[in-house]
């Protein structure tokens, strides 16, 4: 019996063969997906020695942290995370705000003007300024150098607020006319009843918003100048560079300092323990908003 229909011999064993099929299609993407996160785990975590002979595929070989200190001792990386975690956490805030601000009105169709608005909100989504023309702004502005420069541009996400929207437009209307009528304005009536409803839609845009802070780079990389105000992922870059250079350097030189440093650290070794130390807040993050973050997306997107 299976959704109220009896279902025969036959058509039963069928559903159970569709439905291992698909398993067995969930898992084999699942391992694909780990794979590569697991083989880079493996690479930071194993001598140069076992990187250079290329022994190492799925476990760690002769088990070092090396490659971790090397980017982690002298405190540039440290540092640059708490840059990156500054960026992230009030970047996202307001965003989030700034979100919430535009898809409440725009979501209720009294609201005069609210066409004409949409329509230039959806302009930005088909066409910008380009990156010289925004390099102009943010220098006219004279934030260049300051993480304003970052947040000011990326204030709003048009498709985050579009999906905002459209979960703000499908909340009963009546929950707000019954408030409305006990008196209360626009200002309770989104604090009191439409907050506490909107947390799904709120932790999965939030995701959304964090991921793109915390991995933001190119931004970064024209308009702060200043080392000490970089973010992890540009210092990351220059790190590894910088480390790369060192090696071959040494390697090149063929002195006894050069060939003890050969020994230990690896470039693959140091990219690997780059890319895990990135990685890892937000893997640390995810699995606590995900199943907001699967509802948020689907009411957000789908309804209306």
């Amino acid at each position: 019996m299976k959704g109220g229909i009896q279902l025969s011999s036959s058509q039963s064993l069928r559903v159970r063969l569709g439905y291992g099929l698909v398993y067995v299609f969930l898992a084999m993407l699942a391992v694909t997906t780990v794979f590569p996160f697991v083989h880079v785990l493996a690479t930071s975590m194993s001598s140069s020695r076992a990187l250079l002979s290329g022994e190492v595929f799925l476990w760690p070989k002769e088990t070092t942290f090396i490659s971790f200190s090397n980017l982690i001792d002298d405190g540039q990386l440290l540092h640059a995370m708490k840059n990156t975690l500054v960026i992230t956490v009030f970047g996202t805030l307001i965003n989030i705000v700034a979100t919430i601000i535009a898809a409440y009105p725009l979501s209720r169709k009294r609201l005069k003007g609210r066409g004409v608005i949409l329509m230039l909100i959806t302009f930005t989504m088909l066409f910008g300024g380009g990156i010289i023309p925004n390099y102009i702004l943010i220098k006219t502005l004279g934030i260049m150098n300051t993480y304003w420069a970052l947040w000011l541009p990326g204030l709003l996400s048009t498709y985050n607020f579009f999906v905002m929207k459209t979960f703000f437009e499908n909340l009963p209307t009546e929950l707000e006319e019954s408030a409305a009528m006990d008196g209360a304005n626009d200002l309770v009536i989104i604090a009191r009843i439409i907050l506490p409803l909107s947390m799904p839609i709120i932790a999965a845009l939030t995701l959304f918003y964090a991921v793109s802070w915390w991995n933001s780079y190119m931004n970064v990389l024209m308009y702060i100048s200043s080392s000490g105000k970089l973010s992890l992922m540009v210092k990351l870059l220059q790190m590894i560079e910088t480390t790369s250079q060192s090696l071959l350097n040494s390697s090149t030189t063929g002195g006894t300092e050069g060939a003890t440093m050969q020994n230990l650290v690896t470039p693959e070794g140091i990219r690997a323990a780059a890319i895990i130390i990135s990685v890892t807040p937000i893997l640390c993050v995810y699995p606590f908003l995900q199943k907001y973050f699967v509802k948020g997306v689907l009411i957000g997107s789908i309804k209306g």
